[in-house]
């Protein structure tokens, strides 16, 4: 048996020894025993001292030159190897409010789109053809509701063109007097207010549509009193 066996024989029998006198110690003798001792030599004097492994260092080497070299999976990859990507950061781009998507033409946008118009006014006289021939209530109901609603799109079309024709058909009026050496005269907006209505009353009477509107403004005025009267009696 070599000196090292014999130490560590001894070591054990010491230590065994250590634990019998300590199994009839009171916890708080064991307590005081460990702050005179310290926990590193109490611990020591129990278990016995531990032994560092050592880790053996392995060595990753190429069998061939033209291979990729084995690295260690513990060991982190330098950051000087690792190729940094940058990522283009998306944008959200409105084509309505960008310039790179042009300016906006309205003009040219109506005369694009002027064909929806016509496929309105087929799609009209197709429901009301069907409205003839439909018996269920359901349905009727529905057809008029489309109808009314192409009805309304379509007049209001139709009185955006009128506008806008009143409005060159004033500039070219203004232009010719100006150009004739005349004085330009600018109507008023109260003017172009009474005009708007004498238009409208008067496209109304031709659609036969007059006293429906009428009735409606009645209608309308009658609960703006009213609601105007409950908000002074709670005043």
């Amino acid at each position: 048996m070599s000196d090292e066996e014999e130490s560590l024989l001894t070591e054990d029998k010491d230590r065994e020894q250590i634990r019998e006198e300590l199994k009839h110690m009171s916890f708080a003798d064991l307590q005081k025993l460990k702050e005179k001792l310290g926990t590193k030599v109490y611990n020591e004097a129990i278990f016995g001292k531990k032994i560092k492994k050592k880790i053996e260092k392995i060595d990753f080497k190429r069998g061939n030159k033209n291979r990729p070299r084995e690295m260690s999976s513990k060991k982190p990859v330098p950051t000087s190897c690792v190729e940094l990507t940058q990522v283009k950061k998306v944008v959200s781009r409105d084509p309505r409010f960008d310039s790179l998507c042009g300016t906006f033409n309205e003009k040219a946008f109506k005369n694009s789109y002027a064909f929806i118009n016509k496929l309105k006014e087929n799609d009209l006289q197709t429901l009301q053809k069907e409205l003839k021939q439909t018996t269920d209530l359901k349905a009727i109901k529905k057809i008029k509701y489309l109808i009314q609603r192409l009805e309304n799109q379509l007049r209001e079309e139709k009185r955006k063109k009128e506008k806008e024709e009143k409005k060159q058909q004033e500039k070219k009026e203004l232009l010719d007097s100006i150009k004739q050496g005349e004085k330009p005269v600018f109507k008023k907006k109260s003017e172009k207010k009474v005009l708007d209505l004498v238009s409208q009353y008067e496209e109304l009477k031709n659609t036969g549509k007059l006293k429906k509107h009428i009735q409606r403004l009645r209608k309308k005025n009658k609960h703006k009193d009213r609601t105007k009267l409950g908000v002074d009696r709670i005043k």
